[in-house]
């Protein structure tokens, strides 16, 4: 009767006498010199990453300049957005040709004032901005601290967008979303 035939496993072909020659080679030249070369490749290797980490900073501080420059031109025109909105509102009021009680039109002008008014979100994206600024700053891993702030800096674009009155501000609402998905894309680059 026959045994089981099993698989012959590759590695236990290579513990067969004669199959391989052990012969150890202690040479403290080569063995040095095969760490020398291997210490070179691991320095090569910490300073070519720090040059990308570097490059990707630059490329994140540039983008920040934009980011900061948008949002000033928005603080800019808050006053106008306000303006703009009180003249609008008047001007459906004379086309409809109707009397509105003053007090009723200054509370409405108030509310609509509120609900439009971007300075929380301008003062939420400069603090994000000087966060991401500091987190680069950082000598420790903060890939994940940048990927955060990203995802901030997002959600306050999208609200500046949804409270824009002016075609201006959602253009530049849509400039900053622009702006703050090609800093996350760079961000996927950092440790």
């Amino acid at each position: 009767i026959m045994g089981k035939i099993e698989p012959l496993n590759p590695l236990e072909v290579l513990r067969f006498p004669g199959i391989m020659d052990e012969q150890q080679t202690q040479d403290d030249d080569e063995l040095k010199q095969v760490s020398e070369l291997f210490q070179r490749a691991l320095d090569s290797l910490v300073q070519m990453r720090q040059r990308e980490g570097d490059e990707l900073a630059r490329i994140v501080e540039e983008k920040l300049a934009e980011l900061q420059a948008i949002t000033g031109q928005v603080r800019e025109a808050v006053p106008v957005i306000s303006q703009r909105l009180k003249e609008r509102l008047s001007e459906k009021l004379a086309e409809l040709q109707v009397d509105v009680d003053a007090g009723r039109l200054e509370q409405e002008l108030v509310y609509q004032a509120q609900k439009s008014d971007v300075t929380e979100e301008l003062d939420r994206l400069a603090t994000h901005i000087e966060e991401v600024r500091s987190a680069l700053a950082d000598k420790n891993s903060v890939g994940r601290r940048l990927d955060f702030l990203m995802q901030e800096l997002n959600r306050e674009a999208n609200t500046l967008s949804s409270k824009a009155t002016l075609a201006s501000t959602t253009i530049q609402a849509v400039e900053l979303k622009v702006i703050i998905e090609q800093m996350r894309e760079q961000i996927q680059n950092i440790e």
